[in-house]
């Protein structure tokens, strides 16, 4: 597996090695030897969530799942492709508020691992795109928020208004939020 730091400290790109022959193709999409021979903190999954977004243009964000909940995710793409976002919502981080973005796609196979203490959002490319997900803390709704999409600057290569739920649409701003993550503690 290729482990590929990025700029916001804790989240990573993991690319599997594909095996494939005239059949297809096997890969370990998880393996918690090999992050932890690499040096990589692992993490317990509790919970697989997958999502199904019909339509390109489809956008889905920016959440979070607070304490005493905090939730990390390791993300991919099962079909399609889409435009994975983490912003950095750890106060007192160098990078806070800072964003990186990646596309996932079934054709790259690549993972975005994104620990606790971030905004995670993402916005489809293609038709019919699953999302699949792995989570470190089950689903508690009292912990989760939401920051609107368009209030923290990124660049989602849109070329019209995406689609949204009511919830992602009616959003608050970035600079309405108070995180409730501070960089260094554990979530």
């Amino acid at each position: 597996m290729k482990i590929e730091p990025t700029p916001l400290e804790g989240v990573l790109i993991l690319t599997p090695k594909r095996f494939g022959d005239i059949r297809g193709f096997f890969a370990e999409s998880w393996n918690r030897r090999t992050l932890e021979l690499a040096g990589v903190e692992t993490p317990e999954f509790v919970q697989d969530n997958y999502s199904l977004s019909h339509h390109p243009g489809t956008l889905r964000g920016l959440h979070f799942q607070g304490p005493p909940h905090a939730q990390g995710k390791l993300v991919r793409c099962g079909r399609g492709a889409f435009f994975d976002v983490v912003v950095d919502i750890r106060k007192g981080s160098p990078t806070y508020g800072h964003w990186v973005g990646y596309e996932l796609s079934f054709e790259n196979a690549r993972q975005l691992w994104i620990p606790a203490g971030f905004l995670h959002g993402f916005v489809t490319r293609r038709f019919d795109t699953e999302i699949l997900y792995k989570c470190t803390e089950y689903y508690a709704p009292e912990c989760e928020g939401v920051v609107h999409w368009n209030s923290v600057g990124i660049d989602w290569g849109l070329e019209s208004e995406p689609l949204l739920s009511d919830k992602d649409a009616e959003a608050m701003d970035f600079a309405d939020f108070e995180s409730p993550f501070t960089w260094g503690e554990k979530a």
